[in-house]
């Protein structure tokens, strides 16, 4: 899910198999064309977002959505209190509460099927709990990127060395 801070607007959202670099590479994607490059991206600590640990390999201390990130020219801030995550928090429990209700309601019980829904969803929250920004500028800037570069952005990037008897390695 990808929600706008200073509208509480719901701007991305959808269902994954999994929580992985590869489902966000895929709406971040989305979320790119429809509006453009955001300033910045306000997320929690999961792995896809920073380096866990402290000897990591290779030691860049910047994950693959990171750096794609930077590649676009759009920061990341990682919160690190429940307190600066208050809004997308809300906007979770409302989600998991009002959501769930209306997908049982629509009789809607698979992954693919719960997507299509989620479009008219995210009109019908937006409407209700959306809020109109203390400024009206739109932060947002133009994408720039022809379609061949941003796939070769969004895409999993690792270094490999050949040795002297053609031995490939990590």
């Amino acid at each position: 899910m990808f929600i706008d801070d200073a509208t509480s607007t719901l701007m991305e959202l959808r269902f994954v198999k999994s929580e992985s670099t590869f489902s966000y590479f895929e709406a971040l994607e989305s979320y790119l064309h429809k509006h453009g490059r955001p300033v910045a991206f306000y997320s929690d600590k999961h792995t896809v977002f920073r380096v866990a640990k402290e000897d990591a390999k290779g030691g860049a201390r910047i994950t693959q959505f990171g750096r794609a990130l930077s590649e676009l020219n759009i920061e990341i801030l990682c919160a690190n209190s429940s307190q600066a995550k208050g809004r997308v928090e809300r906007a979770n429990r409302t989600l998991q509460d009002r959501l769930v209700k209306e997908l049982r309601l629509a009789g809607i019980s698979d992954m693919e099927a719960g997507n299509a829904f989620l479009q008219g969803f995210k009109e019908r929250y937006n409407v209700k709990f959306a809020k109109a920004s203390a400024k009206s500028d739109n932060l947002h800037r133009a994408l720039n990127v022809e379609p061949d570069r941003l796939a070769d952005v969004l895409c999993w990037r690792e270094n490999r060395y050949v040795g002297i008897a053609t031995d490939v390695f990590l």
